[in-house]
């Protein structure tokens, strides 16, 4: 807008080759030391150690298979995968059969 306008011609006016690439710089320098203060200044949040919860969860012996062990969502993930595996070898077979016999000609 306005202020880069103003920037860009007392720039221009000292020296009109790099005035650009001074005015980019100038900006480039301002944005980085901004995001420096909002990154340094910012307080950090406190995270809970759940790893040792989650390693008890995993090792207690209770006759469930260690990949079914994470809850429902495993369950889910458990069975869309086997029954992809299942059509995706029935279609191979099919394909298969169907190779092997010479198509009819008409």
């Amino acid at each position: 807008g306005v202020v880069y306008s103003a920037a860009r011609a007392l720039v221009c006016s000292l020296c009109p080759h790099v005035g650009v690439t001074l005015l980019l710089l100038c900006c480039f320098q301002a944005l980085q030391q901004v995001a420096r203060r909002t990154i340094y200044s910012s307080a950090r949040r406190q995270v809970d150690n759940k790893v040792p919860l989650k390693q008890k969860a995993f090792q207690e012996d209770n006759g469930m298979p260690v990949h079914l062990k994470g809850g429902s969502v495993d369950a889910l993930l458990y069975r869309t995968t086997m029954a992809l595996t299942i059509l995706g070898a029935g279609y191979v077979v099919y394909e298969l059969v169907k190779a092997a016999y010479p198509q009819k000609k008409d």
